[in-house]
């Protein structure tokens, strides 16, 4: 059994330091938080699956309804590399916004510069993204942003910095970059490696499923 993680010495500056596969073992799913290398051998779930493969698995235990909503949140606020605090404050925003909460939380969560720099394919995944964002690679509409809660919005324009333009990490993400699927509203000019926001996430841009409704039910008690 993997013991869920606290909020205590693996939490630094705003962020989860602690082991990413830890995450990823606790829910007993991918959430494909480090890359290219959750989609290799070398993933934790992959190799438990693998060495568990024909063998008497017993029968699992079983889960309250409290603990599946906690589940739900949690998989969420691990996904997007939130402390509970801030994903609170996400969520007490997207309560007090017209609509359904859960579809304005995805939305404001999606809006995130980190997220929006990890879906133009700037960092293999969201943590990478949030670093390029901290490390001040990054500009929008034409001024420096290092805060990745930046909230984006329609027309903004995303690019990197010209000196970020001359490091390696740069010249890696030009290469990767023509591999990746740009959500629809988003667009990417890849000679320039100039991202815009068309338009704001609707429901069918999300590109993973959550439980919203399980994490209202969780903050609704």
């Amino acid at each position: 059994m993997v013991v869920a993680p606290v909020e205590g010495e693996e939490y630094r500056m705003g962020r989860y330091t602690g082991p990413q596969c830890h995450l990823c073992r606790y829910l007993n799913e991918k959430l494909m938080l480090k890359g290219e290398r959750c989609s290799s051998p070398k993933c934790p779930i992959e190799k438990k699956n693998a060495s568990s493969r024909g063998r008497f698995q017993g029968r699992a235990p079983k889960i309250s309804d409290r603990g599946l909503q906690l589940r739900a949140k949690q998989k969420v606020r691990f996904s997007y590399g939130m402390l509970e605090r801030q994903f609170r404050r996400f969520f007490s925003e997207a309560a007090r916004a017209d609509g359904n909460t859960g579809s304005n939380l995805r939305i404001l969560l999606e809006r995130r510069l980190d997220n929006v720099v990890y879906r133009l394919g700037f960092g293999d995944s969201r943590a990478q993204a949030r670093q390029i964002t901290n490390h001040n690679h990054i500009m929008v509409n034409g001024r420096r942003v290092n805060i990745p809660s930046f909230l984006v919005k329609s027309g903004d324009v995303i690019t990197w910095s010209p000196s970020s333009k001359k490091t390696e990490l740069y010249k890696t993400v030009v290469e990767k970059v023509k591999a990746v699927t740009i959500p629809g509203w988003l667009s990417l000019d890849e000679e320039k490696m100039e991202g815009a926001v068309l338009a704001l996430p609707a429901e069918g841009d999300f590109m993973a499923e959550y439980d919203m409704a399980s994490i209202i039910e969780y903050y609704s008690r």
